[in-house]
Formats: C-alpha cells, structure tokens, sequence
C-alpha cells in the first residue's frame, strides 16, 4: 500500500501562508464592514479612539502573558511618531473612504500603497529608484486614472481620502521598515496602539464633543480592533512563510470579494474600469516585487 503523499518544505509553507492570508482578508473585509456600520454612529476620530484604547489593552494584555512587556522601549520615540502621524491619517481617511464610495474602489485604490512606498523610499530610507521601480510607479499611476477617471463629468472627489489613505499607509510602511532594524514587533504595536489613541482623543475632543457608542455599535468597534490587528497578524505571518510573488496575488483577491460584499450588502454595482484599473495597479505591484525578488536572488 502506497503512502500519502507528503509536502516538502517550501510547499508546506506556502500552503500556510495561503491560510494565513484567507485570515487577513477576511478580517480586511469585515473591518470595512463593520467600519461602514459605526460610521453611522461616531466620526472617523471617535472610530480611532475607541478602537486605538481596544487595541492597547489587547496588546498590552498578549505582551503581559507572553512575557513580552520588556521588549517596549522609549529609544526610538521619533521614529514611532512619525510612523503613527501616517498611519493614523492613512486610518482616518480610509474610514471615510469606506463610508462615502463604493467598497471595490476604495480597495483597489488601497493597493497603490506599493508604489507610494516607492516614492517615499528615496526621502526616508535612502532607497535609490531604479528604472523598475520608476516603471512600476508609471504604470501604477495609470491605473489609478482608470480606476478614477478624473473628468469633470464622472470624477468623484471623495476618491482622494481613498488616495490619500493609500499615502497614509506607505509612510507608515516605511517608518515600520526603519523601526523594524532596531525594535521588536511588540515594540511597534504597542506605541502604535497608544499614539492612535492620543491622537483619537485629541482629534474626537477638538470640538469639545466626544461622542459615546450605543450599545449597538460596541461590537463593532472591538471587531474592528481586533480585525485590524488579526489582519496585520496574518498578513506578516504569511509574508515569513512564503515570498511576496506568492503572498501579493493572494491578498490581491480582497478586491473581488469587497465587490461581491458590496454587492449583496450594499447594492453596490461592479465596475468594469474598478477591476480594469485594479489590474493595472496590480500588476505593476508584481512587476516591481518580482524584479526586485531576482535582484536578490542574484
């Protein structure tokens, strides 16, 4: 009797990196639900805050049990905030994106977060552009025009916080990448929880009005704290298992599901230029990935 076959190692691997990303886009694709439902109920600040205050007790608590705690350090504070300015515009637009457009084309114009990055990397990390890298950025821009098709008819000027989002989101990719040389992933989460909160309070009192969430809009407010950081979870995980050419077409699959989301929750119709102009957008991501995969391998 013949045995069942086994998985060599590389296999093994990407076959849990695949389970691991259908964790991350599940919980992206709930946050932005539930992210449209408390839109409703609390602006994008009051979102922030409550969510960010969450996240630290969820993150202190795992550093607490884990014996991790020590690991949080004040050394790289400059760094941390930079990253967290970012971030948390990149958040707070992405939200309001979420609650004003159509889900698919806040997704698709989310996967423009690479070629920002590319743009970013020369000013913060030093990073030269290589032709590629330039090509890959040209090619993302055209993408971004179909998916946006800025005429004076059709253009809706909404789809900048989606754009905007995608920016917020590449710097806080490049301070992270700085951060990371230095300081633990604990470290991180944890300064990002905390300053996500200040800033949530800060921002949600301005008007001296801080609204507090009904009843109702509790549970989705801790799904979306937790969702944000199982998706992150994931979506790192899946990244040390398996390389970005495999990851990257996987979490690219986010933008068809938030379509059939959107859809059937929000009668959303499907737009050919969305998924059009997610093409282009995404395949200059994995132009850029790839070469720069190879440079490596070299």
């Amino acid at each position: 009797m013949s045995s069942a076959p086994t998985l060599t190692a590389p296999a093994a691997d990407t076959l849990r990196a695949c389970l691991w990303m259908i964790g991350a886009i599940a919980s992206f694709t709930t946050m932005a639900v539930a992210g449209r439902a408390v839109s409703l109920e609390l602006d994008t600040f009051e979102i922030m805050l409550y969510r960010s205050v969450i996240g630290v007790g969820i993150v202190a608590g795992a550093a607490a049990l884990t014996g991790t705690l020590g690991l949080v350090t004040i050394r790289s504070m400059h760094l941390h905030l930079a990253r967290n300015v970012f971030h948390f515009a990149g958040q707070n637009l992405w939200f309001y994106a979420i609650a004003v457009l159509p889900l698919a084309q806040v997704f698709a114009l989310e996967f423009t977060s690479p070629l920002w990055v590319i743009a970013l990397s020369p000013l913060i990390l030093g990073e030269r552009i290589t032709r590629m890298r330039a090509l890959a950025a040209a090619l993302g821009f055209a993408g971004i025009l179909i998916v946006a098709r800025p005429t004076p008819d059709s253009f809706d000027p909404n789809l900048l916080a989606a754009a905007g989002a995608a920016l917020g989101f590449a710097g806080s990719a490049v301070f992270t990448r700085r951060l990371t040389r230095t300081e633990s992933i604990v470290c991180i989460l944890f300064w990002l929880t905390v300053m996500q909160s200040a800033f949530g309070l800060i921002c949600a009192g301005a008007d001296g009005d801080i609204a507090w969430p009904s009843l109702a809009a509790w549970p989705w407010i801790a799904l979306i704290s937790v969702c944000g950081l199982v998706a992150h979870f994931c979506l790192t995980t899946a990244l040390s298992l398996a390389p970005a050419t495999i990851v990257m077409p996987i979490d690219f699959t986010r933008l068809p599901i938030i379509a059939i989301v959107g859809m059937t929750l929000y009668g959303e119709p499907l737009d050919l230029f969305v998924f059009l102009g997610a093409a282009v957008i995404f395949a200059a991501n994995y132009a850029n990935i790839r070469a720069e995969t190879i440079h490596v391998t070299k």
